[in-house]
């Protein structure tokens, strides 16, 4: 990617403070959401990163792993599995708890979305301190799919989540990273 590439989608992130509490200087992608030529430069370099790996499928994290992973699975011609919070998918599911930068939550995914055939790539917005991510993993390997990679428009590698993922067996992608909180 090039620096004028970078400096482009950095420009088109808002940081606000103290949001969602005093001291986080919270990272908005929504900036690049509503700037076409951002939002389709984000989608051709994630594109890029991952064309003739063999994915066979996308899972994005609610909400905006979906704004970003839905988009990219039509681009690479793949499947989009949504992970969400409880109670808002249809279908019989499996649940997986996790801690996130403010507190804990739970994930679901459908029990059927994903089989041992599939090879997954994990698409969020932002990487924290890893632990939506870890939970989508798990959940991902539950059903028997194989997940390799996990991409993000912004990480904040100060808090954690990048080693944390590695640990977990995971390449790590992120277009744009943010020192501090």
């Amino acid at each position: 990617m090039k620096t004028s590439q970078i400096s482009f989608l950095k420009s088109a992130v808002h940081t606000i403070k103290d949001y969602p509490k005093p001291g986080i200087l919270f990272r908005d992608v929504t900036g690049i959401l509503d700037d076409a030529e951002a939002f389709q430069l984000t989608i051709e370099l994630l594109a890029d990163k991952f064309k003739d790996q063999g994915f066979t499928k996308i899972v994005g994290t609610e909400a905006r792993g979906f704004l970003f992973g839905a988009p990219l699975a039509i681009k690479m011609g793949l499947g989009f599995v949504p992970v969400r919070k409880p109670g808002k998918l249809p279908r019989d599911t499996f649940a997986q708890d996790y801690q996130l930068e403010y507190g804990s939550d739970v994930l679901e995914i459908h029990v059927d979305a994903l089989t041992e055939n599939d090879k997954v790539l994990i698409i969020d917005d932002l990487l924290a301190t890893g632990g939506t991510i870890e939970a989508t993993s798990k959940l991902i390997r539950r059903l028997g799919a194989e997940t390799t990679d996990a991409a993000f428009v912004i990480s904040l590698p100060d808090l954690g989540g990048e080693k944390r993922l590695k640990e977990l067996g995971l390449n790590v992608t992120a277009l744009l990273a943010y020192e501090g909180e």
